[in-house]
């Protein structure tokens, strides 16, 4: 009877044992940066206050496939045309005074997917350019 518990006990030992070697951990890594969006040009680069809703096409590098547009710093519905552009509305009420709206970029970021979650991208974000409401 002593040499089962003993057994058991062994065998426990071992599987903990075991199990550490292993790896059997939360080993993540961290995301890595991502690729960062530059705007080259807006267009138009202006409005007056009260005009009716228009398109504004950003041009740039580096934007991805689910890449944001931002304008004074809320994420705005994007269509992506290629990594130079994207498009989105802008509606009337954004531009009912005269302002300078900052405009950037964001690429999202990308899950891990390799071992332990490795291999995910951090989100970044373009310098600012700005949009001037006349």
């Amino acid at each position: 009877m002593q040499t089962s518990h003993t057994l058991k006990a062994t065998l426990l030992v071992a599987l903990t044992a075991l199990t550490a070697a292993c790896g059997y951990s939360s080993k993540t890594t961290p995301p890595v940066a991502g690729s960062v969006p530059a705007i080259a040009a807006l267009s138009p680069s202006s409005m007056n206050a009260g005009s009716p809703a228009f398109t504004l096409t950003v041009n740039g590098t580096n934007f991805s496939a689910n890449a944001m547009v931002n304008w004074n710093g809320a994420a705005q519905t994007t269509t992506f045309v290629s990594a130079n552009q994207l498009t989105m509305i802008v509606p009337a009420a954004a531009i009912t005074t005269s302002a300078t709206i900052a405009v950037t970029v964001t690429n999202p970021a990308t899950p891990g997917t390799g071992l332990y979650g490795s291999g995910g991208t951090l989100a970044e974000t373009s310098s600012p350019m700005d949009f001037t409401v006349k």
